[in-house]
């Protein structure tokens, strides 16, 4: 888990409906399954890094009447998690835009501080480690969870595939990330001199004909957009012509009887000592 001190140009993800589309599918009881044992009414739980309060909502439910805070440094993202907290009746949660290597409360004031898919897009990751730990209580809970890009895979595989996913993981590294950080989960959170370290791998499964269609959906939206397409050309990692042959590679996956897919996770739960 490698400091930067640069910081990223972009989101790598951004801000689309695709991506929004994929972040609604998750719940806390999918996606945040490793820290759900952990938590209590009462309280105080910080999800930095919240996006849309997909997890967030799920969260403030499971620790009622205690706080719960999301912090984003994207502001639309703030207001949308905002609104659907208001309309799902979570009064407990708050949301704020700022930044989660610099964060708004005072020293000890967490219980548990959440994330998904958060840490691989920070370039100095253990500045943010460092933060998260001043926030939190003695013996309080720091849990996340990372993509492993290279253990995702649509099957039956295509050689276009495999170019494909070189293109994001690559795309995602030069934006400042870190596109293996679910492997590096437990090494950052020792360095970061976290302890009782639990790491647990899993994956986010698309095997039914209503999940492939999603999928293909989803990567052909995002994947797709003219944005993501400059960038990789821009960075020299691919070409109008490959974009051209994974569209139609993946067009006709979809079609396949046998088409599986698969985002492969990290997880790991410490508590500060």
């Amino acid at each position: 888990m490698t400091n930067r001190t640069s910081q990223p140009p972009e989101y790598t993800m951004g801000y689309s409906e695709e991506f929004q589309l994929l972040l609604r599918r998750r719940s806390v009881e999918s996606h945040a399954f490793h820290l759900l044992p952990h938590l209590k009414p009462g309280m105080r739980v910080l999800d930095f890094g919240c996006g849309p309060g997909t997890l967030s909502v799920g969260l403030a439910k499971a620790i009622e009447p205690g706080e719960m805070h999301g912090i984003d440094v994207e502001a639309s993202q703030i207001e949308i998690a905002q609104n659907a907290a208001e309309a799902g009746g979570h009064m407990n949660a708050t949301f704020h835009v700022g930044n989660a290597a610099e964060l708004p409360f005072e020293d000890g004031y967490f219980d548990v501080a959440h994330c998904h898919t958060v840490l691989m897009h920070i370039p100095d990751t253990q500045a943010v480690l460092a933060e998260v730990k001043r926030v939190l209580k003695p013996g309080g809970i720091i849990a996340s969870r990372e993509l492993i890009g290279a253990s995702c895979f649509l099957e039956p595989n295509r050689e276009e595939f495999d170019t494909a996913w070189q293109v994001f993981l690559r795309l995602l590294d030069a934006n400042g990330g870190h596109s293996e950080m679910g492997k590096a989960l437990k090494n950052g959170f020792i360095e970061a001199g976290f302890t009782d370290i639990q790491a647990t791998l899993s994956f986010d499964s698309f095997g039914s004909a209503e999940d492939i269609a999603f999928l293909h959906s989803f990567i052909g939206g995002w994947f797709f957009m003219p944005e993501v397409v400059a960038a990789a050309i821009q960075y020299g990692l691919a070409t109008q012509q490959l974009f051209e042959e994974v569209r139609v590679a993946l067009d006709e996956w979809s079609e396949e009887a046998g088409a599986v897919g698969g985002l492969a996770f990290g997880e790991c739960i410490a508590r500060k000592p």
